[in-house]
């Protein structure tokens, strides 16, 4: 929709014959807009539809700019038919001619009557307050017309993106959602049994109220794109339709759990029997071990290793209760936490094994490093040498020795490391705890 230039002289007739092909143009897009106005689907379901809240009280707003456009227009044809016609009367218009066509081209010659319902509705900014007609100037009338019709538009385009987009995505995920219902309860997940029973319940009744809301009041899911002024600037607001979609997200993969547990719930429970069995018999193992490290080595703490816990065993039995009576809902959980604790378990027995040996593994540590030395000692010739004989027995003596202390046990072997070395003309061994031993003592 276009824009009439300001008054100013008496124009000419050339001045004439360009406004008024200009009008001419102007008033086929003006008509072209409001018949696409008239004819928009969003405009027809409007009317159509039982509105509520802020879009009720627009298209109430809209509906009065739509009728004044209408009554604008046609003072605007009327204009517009009457400059052609003075036109028209001669080839070369008169002064009078043209100082008539001045006035009405370019003067507030204009009186737009309009009803009183329509102008009571229509927005206070685009209609005089208190009164039932006006008068414009051409150009004043298309500015008019343009307020009103970006209005109009914008509220009809916006309310028709709306019902385009949100209505049939609930419907969609509505249907997700029956589907989603039926193949829970044919696993026992229902209302009041299990938490996922009852977020479908609530899912279904925010997705009815939803989409009876969005039908109602469109305008209410609209959000304004910040700084935009064309019509129908925004996108639909998917808050709450979105948060309900990973809502069903989520009981659905809570359902794929139990349709699987439900195929693997033997294999399952045969490994937890294995695992635990697996730490039982650590566990009996650490113990075994406890008795043998507190016979073999002297002045060492030994952890107490505790027996098996009694719980997961009941809670194993409760799990295949559960399998035989084909509650798979309350079985999915259960199996999920007794996987990870039967886990936990086993890592508890290896480490309690793992504490109670350490002496023994110190011990071995110690022989081989002196049965290193002694080789060592040998390939160079002084396998004979009598103070590293000695060194060597008194060391062996207390490693090969039940109980065996194992602080004594690593001074005789590092007195026989530093033995050696020096033996072997090599840097003496660091001291670590103890009198240092010469050979000359």
């Amino acid at each position: 929709m276009g824009v009439t230039d300001p008054a100013g002289p008496v124009m000419d007739r050339d001045e004439v014959d360009r406004a008024l092909a200009r009008l001419g143009a102007e008033h086929e897009a003006i008509e072209t807009s409001l018949l696409a106005l008239q004819d928009h689907a969003g405009r027809r379901l409007l009317e159509g539809a039982e509105l509520t809240g802020t879009t009720r009280e627009r298209w109430t707003a809209a509906e009065a700019s739509i009728t004044l456009l209408w009554a604008y227009f046609d003072a605007y044809t009327d204009a517009l038919h009457t400059a052609r016609a003075i036109r028209a009367r001669r080839r070369w218009s008169s002064r009078e001619d043209l100082v008539e066509l001045t006035e009405l081209l370019r003067g507030d010659s204009i009186t737009v009557a309009g009803s009183a319902t329509a102008t009571a509705n229509a927005p206070t900014l685009l209609s005089a307050a208190g009164r039932l007609s006006e008068r414009f100037s051409l150009a004043a009338l298309v500015d008019r017309m343009n307020e009103l019709y970006a209005t109009s538009l914008d509220m009809v385009v916006t309310a028709d993106a709306v019902w385009s987009a949100l209505p049939a995505r609930i419907d969609l995920l509505a249907a997700e959602l029956q589907r989603t219902r039926k193949l829970a309860h044919s696993v026992g997940v229902r209302p009041g049994e299990h938490p996922a029973g009852d977020d479908l319940e609530r899912i279904t009744r925010i997705l009815t109220k939803l989409r009876e809301d969005v039908v109602s009041d469109p305008l209410a899911f609209w959000v304004p794109a910040p700084g935009s002024s064309a019509p129908g600037g925004g996108r639909p607001d998917t808050t709450v339709y979105d948060r309900e979609a990973r809502a069903l997200e989520e009981v659905r993969r809570e359902i794929d759990a139990v349709l699987t547990v439900r195929q693997d719930a033997e294999a399952r429970l045969i490994k937890l029997r294995d695992v635990l069995s697996r730490a039982d018999r650590t566990l009996a193992e650490a113990r075994t071990a406890r008795g043998e490290v507190l016979a073999k080595i002297a002045a060492t703490e030994v952890p107490v290793v505790s027996g098996p816990p009694t719980v997961l065993q009941e809670q194993l039995a409760t799990a295949a209760e559960y399998r035989r009576q084909a509650q798979w809902h309350r079985l999915s959980p259960l199996l999920e936490s007794l996987e990870q604790k039967a886990e936990d378990e086993l890592l508890r027995a290896r480490e309690s094994l793992t504490a109670v040996t350490a002496p023994l593994a110190v011990r071995a540590e110690l022989r081989g490093r002196l049965d290193a030395y002694k080789a060592k000692v040998a390939r160079h010739g002084l396998a004979e040498d009598p103070f590293l004989i000695e060194r060597y027995d008194a060391a062996r003596r207390m490693l090969w020795s039940a109980p065996c202390d194992l602080r004594v046990a690593e001074q005789a072997v590092l007195r026989y490391q530093r033995a050696a070395a020096e033996a072997l003309g090599a840097p003496r061994v660091p001291q670590q705890s103890g009198p240092e031993d010469r050979r000359g003592e």
